[in-house]
């Protein structure tokens, strides 16, 4: 039960984590935001809803994807996922400022790259369920060989695309997410793993009376 808790805990705050990032690289649109958010926001400009709605229905499709490519249903984490970055998304973009300076939307750009990184190295780490568009950069991953950097770039660059041609906010900003969030991933799950493992173990070597 103790190994379960903290693999959720992990779990949820790294979604928590990665929907804060999200948001704050979407206030940054001056400069271009992440690449599914061109997409999410150019579906929502060509047909209404949410941003977090679409994000919600995109990764349904991936998840449908990603079932059809690996010929077994997803863990329950993929599912949550999908649901609760769209939904938290909706949250942190009504309560996040719109920022006006130039300077502040930088910030916010490279501020969002990083608590993005994080996130999604976070909520892997426990192996609940990667998400719909982290299945599929892993579904890729197996089949080509091919590192995290140059697959999730390439998943990305292609969602831009896509979001582009549906007029959404394309710029500087999409190019470092999709050639920088890998990278970052790549430095944060085995961090978070080793910390998840040391917590755990820590935790079940204590005497009873001192276990929390």
């Amino acid at each position: 039960m103790r190994t379960t808790f903290y693999r959720w805990l992990f779990f949820l705050s790294g979604l928590i984590i990665l929907a804060l990032g999200f948001t704050m690289i979407i206030k940054a649109d001056r400069l271009g935001i992440g690449p599914w958010d061109v997409l999410h926001v150019g579906l929502f400009l060509k047909f209404g809803l949410t941003i977090g709605t679409w994000s919600i229905l995109v990764a349904f499709v991936l998840i449908i994807i990603s079932t059809i490519s690996q010929r077994r249903l997803p863990q329950i984490g993929t599912f949550l996922n999908m649901i609760l970055v769209g939904i938290f998304i909706d949250i942190y973009y009504f309560l996040i400022p719109d920022i006006p300076s130039m300077a502040g939307q930088i910030m916010m750009l490279i501020g969002g790259i990083i608590v993005s990184g994080f996130g999604v190295g976070i909520y892997v780490s426990p192996k609940i369920g990667a998400g719909p568009r982290d299945s599929l950069m892993l579904v890729l991953m197996q089949k080509t060989g091919l590192s995290i950097t140059i697959v999730r770039g390439g998943i990305e660059l292609s969602a831009a695309l896509l979001g582009w041609a549906l007029g959404g906010p394309v710029g500087i900003g999409t190019i470092a997410v999709a050639l920088l969030t890998g990278r970052i991933v790549q430095f944060t799950l085995p961090q978070a793993e080793a910390l998840l493992k040391k917590i755990i173990v820590k935790k079940d070597e204590l005497p009873p009376v001192l276990k929390v």
